[in-house]
């Protein structure tokens, strides 16, 4: 087996450890999630936490509240929810609830996992539409 080989091997081998959710390298990971709405896209991103009811639901134009969640313990990444509210009047409604588990697939070109891809929600009495896709990435310092 020749030098490229082994690099390749070795870095499958590691790459398909941090997938898993098996190595430490989960602390260093967050998630990043592009949100539109009304033409407009916001960067949402959710840092490890090991309490997932702390972590703040962000508003969109007053319209949606959208809630990633990236729960680690002991750096193993244990899952990922999200969850995206309607605001109404009275309080927000939950429409959409998703849990990703491991193992996640392996990172592409970019470095990012792929989670969500495109997920499209239509909500309300005028079927306003929020998009969103999220990826997990290597935290920036």
């Amino acid at each position: 087996m020749n030098r490229l080989q082994t690099s390749s091997v070795v870095g499958g081998l590691l790459m398909g450890a941090w997938a898993a959710g098996l190595s430490p390298a989960w602390a260093a990971t967050q998630l990043e999630c592009q949100v539109t709405y009304a033409g407009t896209t916001e960067t949402i991103i959710a840092q490890p936490t090991d309490n997932p009811y702390t972590v703040a639901a962000t508003d969109i134009a007053g319209r949606f509240r959208f809630k990633p969640v990236l729960v680690a313990q002991a750096n193993q990444l244990r899952y990922v929810s999200i969850y995206v509210y309607q605001q109404t009047r009275h309080q927000p409604t939950l429409i959409q609830q998703a849990k990703y588990l491991p193992p996640y697939p392996l990172p592409g070109p970019t470095g990012h996992i792929a989670l969500t891809g495109e997920q499209r929600l239509y909500a309300g009495t005028m079927e306003r539409e929020l998009m969103y896709q999220c990826t997990l990435a290597e935290a920036k310092p």
